[in-house]
């Protein structure tokens, strides 16, 4: 089988390869490829040793070239190059000691995590499938390369990837495999929360988000943290119809919890400041319904950033009708384009009057002049016509404070 690869990538395995070494596509890209979808980056494998290939290269720089690895640059974008190795022991669960490099590529392709991660290519040989990965594609299968215990014990983040793999390609995971990530939950202490984020971020963001219930059926959840494991799994639901973006995702696993519990989950994974941000504004008004009239659409419109009002909306249509029945959250929608159409004020800075204006009408300065402005709002945004300058200065006048 021949299989299309991009023309740098063949530049790199002809130019290793007409120096004597052998070379390959390897991993994800052969994986992917092979399934039809367009791989993120090409890894290419090599006997080759390190200096070798700098050797062979004008323009590398060493990204890892303790574990073997050189990146290639050609047209400013890097392709790895990475020496055929067998890794050390696993001392700390996550990374070898130690590595040795090995002329043998099926020794490389043994280290590896899965079988369907394990294929190498090249226009010479072909696919080199030394431990069922095509068998397993065409199976739907996620399996360990070898004894998946062992697999598991050299690195727990594999215990995850396997979960996302699986919600990434829609496959399921070998009996054995899903057997040993039970096993093997535990050493998931050994990895960084922010690993651990990402594979949950990407499990999320993929077709299939429902599979985060594996992380709880394996027992994994109460080693990512004590607030996730404590998120009720009977009210997980997550449409994969939802848009892909992090902070909806995030939204919709944790919609049913509240803002507290949604807080401490994002913070012991330390996602990024904007992501909880929004995740937790997303949380706070999921359960309070979105009727459909307009003074209280524009109120709810002016306490938060209009995509996230968009992503609110777009959450409760795909959680419907667990909280307000779909009807009438399109009437809502329909009312909200209405708003929006028509130039409604919703914001303060959109007020046809502005903090100068209020002092100029005689409110000293100082916390005073931002409780007109926000009375003023409240009475735009119950009748829009009032947003203009002389009626809402007149009101001013009009405003008392004790």
């Amino acid at each position: 089988m021949q299989i299309q690869i991009p023309q740098e990538v063949e530049e790199i395995i002809g130019k290793l390869k007409n120096h004597g070494y052998e070379a390959y596509a390897v991993g994800g890209c052969v994986r992917d490829t092979l399934l039809g979808r367009e791989p993120g980056d090409w890894d290419i494998t090599t006997s080759a040793a390190p200096q070798q290939v700098k050797e062979v290269f004008p323009k590398t720089i060493d990204t890892g070239i303790q574990h073997g690895t050189v990146t290639i640059m050609i047209n400013h974008v890097g392709y790895e190059v990475t020496t055929y190795r067998i890794d050390g022991e696993y001392e700390d669960g996550r990374h070898p000691k130690s590595v040795e490099f090995t002329s043998s590529l099926k020794e490389d392709l043994r280290r590896r995590d899965f079988t369907i991660n394990a294929m190498a290519y090249s226009h010479e040989t072909g696919i080199v499938d030394e431990f069922g990965g095509m068998e397993d594609l065409e199976q739907k299968v996620i399996r360990c390369v070898g004894c998946a215990v062992d697999r598991f014990t050299e690195d727990a983040l594999r215990i995850l990837r396997a979960i996302r793999f699986a919600a990434q390609l829609g496959f399921e995971i070998e009996r054995e495999t899903f057997d040993a990530i039970k096993k093997i939950a535990p050493n998931l202490v050994h990895v960084s929360k922010e690993r651990i984020q990402t594979e949950l971020t990407k499990l999320l963001l993929s077709p299939n988000p429902e599979k985060i219930g594996l992380v709880y059926e394996t027992g994994i959840s109460r080693y990512v943290s004590d607030a996730f494991h404590k998120v009720d799994r009977s009210r997980m639901r997550i449409d994969s119809a939802l848009e892909k973006k992090k902070h909806i995702r995030w939204a919709a696993f944790l919609k049913n919890t509240s803002v507290q519990e949604a807080d401490a989950v994002l913070h012991d994974l330390k996602l990024d400041n904007d992501t909880i941000n929004k995740v937790k504004v997303l949380v706070k008004w999921f359960e309070h319904p979105l009727k459909p009239d307009k003074t209280e659409l524009r109120r709810m419109m002016s306490r938060m950033d209009s995509s996230l009002y968009d992503d609110l909306l777009e959450l409760k249509k795909m959680s419907s009708p667990e909280v307000q029945c779909l009807e009438e959250l399109i009437t809502v929608g329909e009312l909200s384009a209405d708003i929006r159409e028509n130039g409604d004020c919703v914001k303060l800075k959109d007020l046809a009057v502005s903090g100068s204006d209020v002092i100029q009408a005689g409110v000293k300065p100082g916390k005073a002049v931002g409780e007109v402005l926000n009375r003023l709002l409240e009475m735009v945004l119950e009748e829009p016509s009032r947003n203009e300058k002389e009626y809402l200065t007149d009101q001013i006048k009009k405003i008392s404070f004790s």
